[in-house]
């Protein structure tokens, strides 16, 4: 089976039709000047040596080799074989809050949207480190487990919003609960955890959690999203009201952030416009020891597009060698 290194080439077959059509259209152009210049009949007369299929038989094999050539940079490549592969590093989980209080635009376009930016920047620093997501409001779902695919990570990432989770709330604590059954089985020592959220926890005990995971060696980060005087959630092309009919104001909740960040033996960094705070807590962790990780990675392809481009050069000399008036002799005369 063959795999493309890079698919994005064999978009240029597209050009194919078109020029196969242009062409087309470029002989029936043709043909009329031809046939206002004089009666069909006795215009072919006038040019034996004009033939009207080697046109087509030329453009085919253009078009061909063009196909070929297209192929060829696009690296086909075979027999990939799994390998073992060691890398050391440390493993992350993100824990990011998404209930409908994360829509607030106290950031530009509003904290859900930034935080996701934020995380994308990182995946971009990331060299052999693991990175996970889980995602959480009333409850907590794992978008994606620990992994070093960073285009995957950017991937899912990019597909979350406030409706990824159906229960709305904020379980701070459920969420940490589940980034700590997430660590693979690999990782002792270099474990982090890193919550971002606007803080306003009413689901469960938060602190608790925190604990339990630097009582197993993980850190616990969080950064708060969000400013103390509060912002209204826009929903629907509103704003969220309560059963009273006021407007609901989310506030950054900064005392049970800072507790958990303290409970979980890491730090509590304030989200600022530029600076959102990762950068430290990444800084923070390259101080902390690597482990060493084991995994099975398709490795040792066989480049194939050399072969391609030969047939590609191969038909254009063809093409070329084909010319476009028939042959002056026949090979057998009757």
């Amino acid at each position: 089976m063959l795999i493309f290194a890079d698919y994005k080439y064999l978009y240029l077959l597209l050009l194919i039709p078109v020029v196969l059509l242009g062409y087309g259209v470029l002989r029936y152009f043709r043909n009329r000047r031809v046939k206002a210049f004089g009666d069909p009949e006795l215009t072919e007369a006038l040019m034996p040596s004009r033939s009207r299929s080697k046109g087509w038989v030329r453009i085919a094999f253009w078009c061909l080799a063009f196909a070929f050539f297209a192929i060829g940079l696009a690296r086909p490549r075979s027999g990939a074989k799994l390998a073992e592969h060691t890398s050391r590093g440390a493993e992350i989980i993100v824990a990011l809050d998404v209930s409908n209080s994360m829509l607030a635009q106290d950031y530009s376009p509003n904290r859900l949207e930034r935080a996701k930016l934020s995380i994308s920047r990182l995946t971009d620093k990331l060299q052999d480190d693991r990175i996970g997501l889980v995602i959480f409001a009333g409850t907590s779902f794992v978008q994606l487990p620990v992994t070093t695919d960073y285009v995957s990570a950017k991937m899912f990432l990019s597909s979350i919003d406030t409706g990824s989770i159906p229960v709305q709330g904020t379980a701070i604590g459920d969420a940490i609960n589940l980034c700590i059954k997430s660590f693979s089985a690999q990782s002792e020592k270099s474990r982090v955890i890193i919550v971002i959220s606007d803080g306003e926890n009413h689901e469960d005990d938060p602190v608790a959690a925190a604990r339990q995971a630097a009582e197993l060696g993980i850190k616990v980060y969080t950064i708060g999203v969000g400013s103390a005087e509060g912002q209204p959630i826009p929903v629907d092309g509103g704003l969220m009201r309560d059963k009273d009919g006021e407007i609901v104001v989310t506030r950054l909740d900064e005392e049970t952030l800072r507790a958990v960040a303290k409970a979980g033996g890491g730090a509590y960094i304030h989200a600022g416009s530029e600076e959102f705070g990762l950068n430290p807590i990444i800084d923070d962790i390259r101080k902390m020891e690597d482990e060493e990780f084991g995994s099975l990675v398709f490795e040792e392809y066989d480049e194939q597009y050399m072969y391609f481009f030969g047939i590609a050069l191969l038909l254009l000399v063809i093409e070329m060698l084909i010319g476009e008036r028939k042959p002056r002799r026949r090979l057998f005369d009757v």
